[in-house]
């Protein structure tokens, strides 16, 4: 990928305002699009990273990866910058679509529509990650590491605190061993 640019300020906020507005359903597909493609504010693999930390964080993962990248571009400002810029378009949204639902919830059609919705973001959380998957081309130990989560929580449906407090020291640790092997000796 090419150099990263660091976005001004207002730059930052509108980037995630866009993300935010176009992204219902699936923040992170158009998360991702923005910053690693359209804007380059950031690699493949760091969006990866601060996007993984995210995840294992509490609250949603965009979210907490918006608070990382704008604090690490402008500090506390960029922090509630992206923030802001995140959640102000879908919350004006949200509210107005809140009290068009609560006239029309039993309508027929709308249980159905509802469900269309689910399924396509459902779409786009399963492509965002096989892109990045492509991208990354993980090690095979560190796919091992994926499948067993996934098997842990869709199959076994074990607690997501088990899964991450159970693989992410193994995962850890084969990153660092594998950093080990490849770094060359002096």
């Amino acid at each position: 990928m090419s150099e990263t640019r660091t976005p001004t300020r207002a730059e930052l906020f509108l980037g995630y305002a866009k993300m935010g507005l176009l992204g219902f359903g699936g923040v992170a597909a158009w998360s991702r699009h923005v910053i690693v493609e359209e804007r380059r504010w950031l690699t493949e693999r760091e969006y990866a990273e601060i996007l993984g930390m995210g995840q294992i964080l509490p609250g949603p993962n965009v979210g907490n990866a918006s608070v990382m990248i704008g604090r690490r571009f402008h500090g506390l400002v960029g922090a509630l910058l992206a923030t802001s810029g995140l959640y102000i378009g879908p919350l004006t949204v949200l509210m107005g679509l809140a009290l068009l639902y609560d006239n029309f919830a039993e309508a027929p059609g709308v249980a159905s529509f509802m469900h269309g919705i689910a399924a396509a973001a459902a779409g786009m959380v399963i492509a965002t990650a096989l892109k990045m998957g492509q991208n990354l081309r993980p090690p095979p130990e560190l796919i091992a590491i994926g499948i067993a989560a996934l098997v842990a929580a869709a199959f076994l449906r074990l607690p997501l605190l088990l899964i991450v407090f159970s693989l992410a020291p193994v995962g850890i640790w084969l990153s660092i061993r594998r950093a080990y092997r490849e770094t060359p000796a002096k």
